[in-house]
């Protein structure tokens, strides 16, 4: 397995208060919940290549299509 990219990331303390109940409301770390978030928001976006299989073997229910790409309608930070 290769190894990890590490960085510094700054939050604001609601935003790190909120992401420490959710992750231990699903029981991983704070660190475990942002790589979790992560995936899901690249793998959504069409984002991931195919060869960056998810650790969670794939697609989850209710989630979609992984090639799927948001319509402008689901995107508001972006002009048409």
């Amino acid at each position: 397995m290769p190894a990890k990219k590490k960085f510094l990331l700054r939050l604001d303390p609601a935003i790190y208060g909120a992401l420490e109940k959710w992750a231990a409301d699903e029981f991983r770390s704070v660190n475990g919940q942002m790589e979790f978030l992560l995936q899901d928001a690249v793998r959504r976006a069409g984002r991931l290549a195919a060869s960056g299989a998810s650790p969670a073997g794939g697609k989850e229910a209710g989630h979609g299509d992984a090639g799927e790409k948001p319509s402008p309608a689901k995107r508001p930070d972006k002009l048409p």
